[in-house]
């Protein structure tokens, strides 16, 4: 064999390497990815219950309420084009108010609400996610 077709032979190895360690990260980041939504997005995808996302938007001012177990809060989340009623089982971050930037982390329950397992809140009055200003930016309901 001429060191020509070896040097290819090399680099055909190389590239099946690259391409199949590229494959397998895809692979395993496909069951940990979780795709952020805006309301309106979240109803338009139609994504599956149990689906773990991110869904970000504004806290609906008067929705937040505990429930009577005491440890649970329900609340809505708008992009002022859509709500999605979300509950989360836990401490609520001191920043977490109605009328703020929240993201939540969880999954689509079965009845079209969410179920949260972390909530994020904004850092200070002109702070927003950057997920949530982009994805109200885009549907055109951020405010200035």
């Amino acid at each position: 064999m001429k060191a020509k077709h070896q040097r290819l032979t090399l680099v055909l190895l190389a590239v099946a390497a690259v391409v199949g360690a590229a494959l397998l990260a895809m692979s395993a980041l496909k069951d940990q990815a979780a795709f952020f939504y805006a309301p309106a997005d979240l109803r338009a995808a139609n994504v599956a219950a149990g689906t773990p996302i991110r869904l970000g938007g504004m806290v609906q001012t008067g929705s937040v309420r505990k429930l009577p177990d005491g440890v649970t809060t329900a609340f809505v989340v708008t992009d002022n084009r859509d709500t999605v009623p979300v509950t989360y089982r836990g401490i609520l971050p001191d920043l977490f108010r109605e009328g703020s930037g929240v993201v939540a982390e969880g999954r689509v329950s079965a009845d079209g609400g969410f179920v949260a397992d972390t909530i994020l809140a904004k850092h200070d009055e002109r702070y927003m996610p950057p997920q949530v200003a982009g994805a109200m930016h885009k549907t055109e309901t951020l405010e200035k």
